[in-house]
């Protein structure tokens, strides 16, 4: 089982060691409408903590500013933007002590006028270009992007013990994740360079997950999408969603290489490929090529009572390089690929006696999509 539903997971991870070498970030996307046109777009917000031990009434920046310094980062980042052709990604910072965060469940953050809890969120980020070009620090483009949304997480990704108390008690992970609403719907509006978005919930084909840790993973992978039409049914999947994480994930610094954890939720079938679970017997295999103009991933899960296939699609046009710094001040992704309007083909198998026999074979549209390994 892996619906389950745990806002303690969600809650402020930055204790004890984390609290001066860690992240913590919370993730939603989601997909509005042009409220002249009718043009769907997808959207994504995020709010980063970093390094909170050492935070001052200013954002600390740390080695990423230059200059031969080796302060550590500290500061908390609202991450805004799109995908499409016209993608962007916006930064706003904060000094942690300007910061309102509840370290308990349910959790609240409130950064100037930003705002995130489990069940809304709302902010504006502005950067002008002159300000893009004369801070790097910032790693961001030039925009302004505002948004009010209520927020329904209807179905979870819980990896089980591996991110449970004790796990997150011994600050086993490196990395560790939880999507409480990788289906999710919101609704809302987003206002982008001055034009007027609406979020509609039954078509926001919307996701919210977090990440916590020491450091990153390379390889990183994702995939999710909860926009899926079953060609053995004929009809659009409204209770289903895939999402696939990992890549590299270390325990008590220890690498476990090609290790993936995800699932399918196939209107109320769970079909869960967990590394961490091992009586599941579950195999992974991944790939991710890049061509001239897009990204391939391949991907092939297995546990003992069935398989998985997943082909996914997106073009690089529509794609951003998603930028973080890594608590030690170092940017290690360079080349870190995120997009949410990738295509796949999933093909889900059942294991008989008599042999493999074939689910569905579903379609997914606005799917989420990540890669990158770390600049050599």
């Amino acid at each position: 089982m892996f619906n389950i539903h745990d806002e303690k997971r969600d809650a402020f991870m930055l204790n004890k060691s984390f609290a001066r070498k860690g992240y913590d970030w919370w993730w939603h996307s989601f997909t509005a409408v042009n409220s002249e046109t009718g043009e769907e777009k997808p959207f994504f917000i995020e709010f980063f903590v970093i390094n909170p031990k050492y935070g001052k009434k200013y954002p600390v920046f740390g080695q990423t500013q230059g200059g031969g310094r080796k302060e550590k980062p500290s500061y908390v980042m609202i991450k805004a933007g799109c995908w499409g052709e016209d993608h962007c990604q916006l930064h706003r910072f904060y000094g942690v002590k300007k910061v309102i965060i509840r370290p308990g469940t349910p959790f609240i953050i409130k950064a100037g006028n930003c705002f995130l809890n489990e069940n809304e969120t709302c902010g504006i980020v502005k950067v002008s270009k002159g300000g893009a070009a004369r801070h790097p620090e910032w790693m961001s483009d030039a925009g302004e992007i505002e948004w009010k949304l209520k927020i329904d997480k209807q179905i979870s990704y819980n990896v089980g013990y591996g991110a449970g108390k004790i796990m997150r008690d011994l600050k086993a992970f490196d990395m560790y994740w939880h999507a409480e609403g990788m289906k999710s719907e919101y609704s809302g509006t987003v206002k982008y360079n001055g034009v007027v978005y609406n979020v509609i919930p039954k078509s926001s084909n919307g996701y919210a997950d977090k990440n916590w840790g020491r450091d990153f993973t390379s390889p990183w992978l994702w995939l999710s999408s909860n926009n899926l039409y079953s060609r053995v049914k004929k009809q659009k999947l409204a209770n289903s969603v895939f999402d696939i994480g990992g890549g590299r994930p270390k325990v008590f610094k220890m690498a476990l290489d090609g290790k993936l954890l995800g699932g399918l939720y196939l209107e109320g079938r769970e079909y869960d490929y967990n590394f961490s679970k091992p009586w599941t017997m579950a195999r992974q295999r991944f790939s991710c090529n890049e061509t001239e103009d897009k990204l391939i991933w391949k991907v092939w899960l297995e546990n003992k009572n069935s398989l998985l296939q997943i082909n996914v699609i997106c073009k690089k046009k529509d794609m951003i390089f998603v930028n973080y710094t890594a608590p030690d001040g170092s940017k290690k992704h360079d080349r870190l690929f995120n997009g949410g309007t990738g295509k796949a083909i999933l093909k889900i198998y059942e294991k008989k006696r008599r042999g493999i026999e074939l689910v569905d074979v579903i379609e997914a549209r606005n799917v989420g999509c990540e890669y990158g390994e770390y600049a050599k």
